[in-house]
């Protein structure tokens, strides 16, 4: 039974660790955005590229054969169960625009099943274990926020969650809550003395994208270890523990370390008016003294 009061809409983040077929990758989160509209939820969030393992941890040529069209098999599976279930559904993809281009996009589905718009990831990073570049052209589409049925969202990917600007610009055009599909863990051998660091600064980041936004974040991870065949090294420990951060920053629900879940976490978008009325942070923006966050560096 969903929710009827008013401004309250159920949050369903489906987290899942993957296997190396991508076709059971994407009949386990069918059946787990299935599950969570019977349980309630209403706006439901795959993490990032979760039709495959972590395939960025190495550059191979092969690789680009997990990319698909968007429309494509997983948009349309997804769209019927939208339109069954009457939720909304932002899901992860490789999307093979081209030859020789391809994205890390997120689609945005209404709960009539329409393909409402998509996201294409625009920081792309280049670390070891995690090189993205060598796949993923930067987005060209922009931050934007779309209308759904339960409410307006915005959608960034990953690497975006550690830049501010991309949560503004998005808040800027109306976004109540900020999704996050996600792919990020621990290098092992590094876990012991930089781990809790490192998850306590991913997470302090969203958070505060939440408050200097008045405004919700849910963030989606994956879980397990995760070692590719011809990549030497001990592989990526993903961290789990999705999350969804209160309009204050406060943490609502958090996930697991290392089991697979469903989080369906209720919020209350009329939290959103008050959040920013009572700190105005967007009224008091002084926008004629900010034309040099559009240089690389002030010198």
């Amino acid at each position: 039974m969903k929710v009827s009061k008013p401004g309250q809409v159920q949050l369903g983040l489906i987290q899942t660790d993957c296997s190396v077929d991508p076709a059971l990758n994407l009949q386990k989160t069918v059946a787990l955005v299935e599950k969570a509209a019977r349980q309630g939820a209403q706006i439901i969030c795959t993490q990032e590229l979760f039709r495959s393992q972590y395939f960025c941890q190495s550059e191979d040529h092969a690789h680009f054969k997990l990319a698909e069209t968007i429309p494509g098999p997983s948009t349309e599976a997804l769209q019927q169960i939208a339109k069954a279930h009457a939720v909304v559904i932002v899901a992860s993809l490789f999307e093979k625009r081209a030859a020789g281009l391809y994205h890390n996009t997120a689609v945005i589905i209404d709960a009539d099943g329409t393909l409402l718009g998509r996201y294409r990831k625009m920081h792309i990073p280049d670390d070891p274990l995690f090189y993205e570049k060598f796949y993923f052209t930067p987005g060209d589409l922009g931050f934007k926020a779309w209308d759904t049925r339960y409410g307006r969202i915005g959608v960034l990917i990953c690497w975006d969650q550690w830049y501010p600007e991309a949560a503004r610009l998005t808040a800027l055009q109306g976004a109540q809550i900020l999704f996050y599909p996600t792919a990020i863990g621990w290098h092992p051998s590094e876990k012991a003395k930089y781990g809790t660091r490192q998850h306590d600064a991913w997470e302090t980041i969203q958070r505060s994208h939440a408050v200097a936004n008045g405004c919700y974040v849910a963030s989606v991870n994956r879980v397990g270890h995760e070692t590719l065949a011809g990549v030497a090294g001990d592989g990526l420990e993903f961290w789990g523990q999705s999350f969804v951060a209160g309009t204050s920053g406060e943490i609502l629900a958090r996930g697991s370390v290392d089991q697979e879940e469903i989080l369906i976490v209720p919020v209350d978008l009329e939290n959103v008016d008050t959040s920013r009325t009572h700190w105005p942070f967007l009224r008091d923006r002084r926008i004629d003294a900010y034309d040099n966050l559009t240089k690389r560096y002030v010198d």
